[in-house]
């Protein structure tokens, strides 16, 4: 038996559920997502290269212009503390209109794969400084993990890829190559520029194709981490509903708390209607409050045992009709006039009561 209570015990506490709502939420606020460094690599190199591919014609002559400028003006300047200020500030407003725009393509094409992985999220908690992160024994482990064997083969499947790539564009544009050594200055530059670009497309598209598949595995492994055991499942729902005991507890204070209002209500009824054992109803004729009169108590067995000794207690009239109460117990709430087709029936007893009381006093 006790190997057995062991047993539920562990298979209690292994994470085998789906992460709740809340759950995900939670972890989302820590800053842990399912997110693919790779796709933000692989979406600011091909936006980089294809900004490129269509500006760079527009940035070479830039860069080319930068060059003679330089050696046709700058160097032929007297170097004075005036001139060289004048020289710094020109060139790096050169610089900032050839740099600047790929710098707003690289970062555009950062926040577009972020966007697209996990929205739009803010978190200080994944930046914040924490021990373990420097814990060597957990250094250990994270080496020799199934995550460090993942990021070692897809470092292995980039490099291959990016070589093939590189291989082959180069492979096809071979006689382009061979011909430079012939050709200008200016025309080797532009074959070269061309033949990077292009490589730099085709290699980033096929990051792109890779990381695609990493953003499936990061969503696979980061699922499996945020799994929840049945006894997590049992704590959330505590944590949102409330344990069950205490809850418990007060929906009990709430009858008592019911129950000593309709008792206080009683000693104020005309009268109570018995089966006689099992059923009291203990109803009130108030012409101000309602045009009929009012369940102001009822109950069975020990409630109405009860209704009956707090009436006996303040010489409440009681009259035992057993179908009548019955129909009123089951038709009519407490606070709530009877319904029409008892009416005849309980003017009667009203009329009745009205009439003792009358000879009484």
């Amino acid at each position: 038996m006790k190997k057995l209570a062991l047993d539920l015990q562990f298979f209690a506490g292994e994470k085998t559920e789906k992460a709740t709502p809340k759950k995900r939420q939670d972890s989302r606020k820590k800053g842990q997502v399912a997110k693919s460094q790779d796709v933000n690599t692989a979406f600011v190199l091909l936006s980089v290269f294809l900004f490129l591919f269509f500006a760079g014609s527009f940035m070479f002559g830039k860069l080319v212009n930068l060059f003679q400028h330089s050696f046709r003006e700058y160097m032929l300047m007297e170097l004075t503390e005036k001139n060289i200020e004048v020289l710094t500030i020109e060139i790096l407003m050169e610089l900032v209109i050839i740099l600047g725009p790929i710098m707003v393509v690289a970062m555009i094409g950062g926040v577009a794969a972020n966007y697209l992985q996990v929205g739009v999220l803010f978190s200080t908690e994944a930046i914040q400084m924490k021990l373990e992160k420097i814990d060597p024994i957990k250094g250990f482990k994270r080496i020799f993990s199934v995550r460090a064997l993942v990021e070692m083969i897809k470092s292995i499947l980039k490099i291959a890829f990016v070589s093939v790539i590189t291989f082959s564009v180069i492979w096809l544009r071979i006689d382009e190559i061979l011909t430079l050594s012939y050709k200008s200055v200016g025309s080797a530059l532009i074959i070269l520029s061309s033949l990077t670009v292009q490589m730099g497309l085709f290699a980033s598209a096929a990051l792109l194709c890779l990381s695609v598949l990493d953003y499936m595995y990061q969503k696979y492994d980061f699922e499996k981490n945020i799994r929840m055991s049945k006894q997590d499942l049992k704590n959330e729902y505590k944590s949102i509903e409330g344990d069950p005991l205490i809850k418990s507890k007060i929906k009990q204070r709430q009858r008592e708390m019911a129950m000593r209002r309709m008792m206080q209500e009683v000693p104020k009824a005309d009268v109570v209607i018995t089966n006689p054992t099992h059923f009291a109803i203990a109803l009130k004729y108030d012409d101000e409050r309602s045009d009929a009169p009012i369940v102001v108590a009822k109950g069975v067995d020990f409630v109405a045992q009860k209704i009956k000794l707090i009436a006996k207690e303040n010489e409440v009239v009681m009259i035992e009709n057993r179908p009548l109460a019955r129909s009123l117990y089951s038709q009519a709430e407490i606070g709530d006039s009877i319904p029409e087709e008892f009416f005849k029936a309980v003017a009667e007893i009203l009329a009745y009561v009205y009439r003792t009381k009358d000879k009484a006093l």
